[in-house]
């Protein structure tokens, strides 16, 4: 008999991560519903239909049947009818946070927060305590390092991801 598989905690937090961020991006249509389009949103959405067309998933006719609900809508919620069925508009995609500088300041915390600790290992090995001077002196360097690679990772560029996902 096949097994079940059993959910994995790294695709269970994907896909809560990835929820939340559906979450998000409905959220923010649903603020802004009642909001009137303007000519650039207009252009955004138009851009998107032409791309659906070009991947496929629309023929002449519903293009140009979805084109013209587009022209006639007036507000956002009336969006909802053009884009059935097809992706979220890139207007509704929000972008991703850039890592800020929160992240070297929560390193320079941690290298305050250890530096005692470092001190009290080299004391004790200065007076040939060299137990001790591992219980107090690794912990601390390891906890540094760590938050240092954290904080330098963060901040790295990286591509840009694909957001039509």
């Amino acid at each position: 008999m096949a097994e079940k598989a059993k959910p994995n905690l790294v695709n269970l937090t994907g896909m809560a991560a990835a929820a939340g961020r559906e979450a998000r991006e409905a959220a923010a249509r649903r603020k802004v519903q009642a909001v009137r389009l303007t000519d650039q949103e207009r252009r955004i959405c138009s851009d998107d239909l032409a791309e659906q067309f070009a991947v496929g998933r629309l023929d002449v006719r519903e293009l140009d049947q979805r084109l013209d609900l587009l022209h006639m809508a007036v507000t956002h919620g009336d969006l909802v009818a053009v884009f059935e069925g097809l992706p979220v508009p890139q207007l509704y995609l929000r972008e991703p946070r850039k890592p800020g500088r929160w992240r070297w300041a929560a390193f320079i915390a941690t290298v305050w927060l250890a530096l005692p600790f470092m001190l009290a290992g080299l004391v004790f090995l200065l007076f040939g305590r060299e137990v001790a001077a591992a219980i107090f002196g690794i912990p601390s360097t390891v906890w540094v390092l760590a938050t240092w690679r954290w904080a330098r990772n963060g901040t790295r560029a990286r591509s840009a991801p694909d957001r039509r996902r």
